[in-house]
């Protein structure tokens, strides 16, 4: 499933989800790397 977060104030990142993290992050995956950040929630 693919997922937008927020990395920063103004930095977007999209990919596929890895998992939950405490104070309401997640973790995706873009190729071989795992950003963390806030989720951005759907419109």
């Amino acid at each position: 499933m693919l997922r937008t977060i927020t990395v920063g104030s103004c930095v977007s990142v999209q990919g596929t989800f890895v998992r939950k993290l405490p104070g309401g992050k997640i973790a995706v995956r873009v190729g071989k790397t795992v950003y963390a950040g806030t989720p951005i929630a759907a419109t």
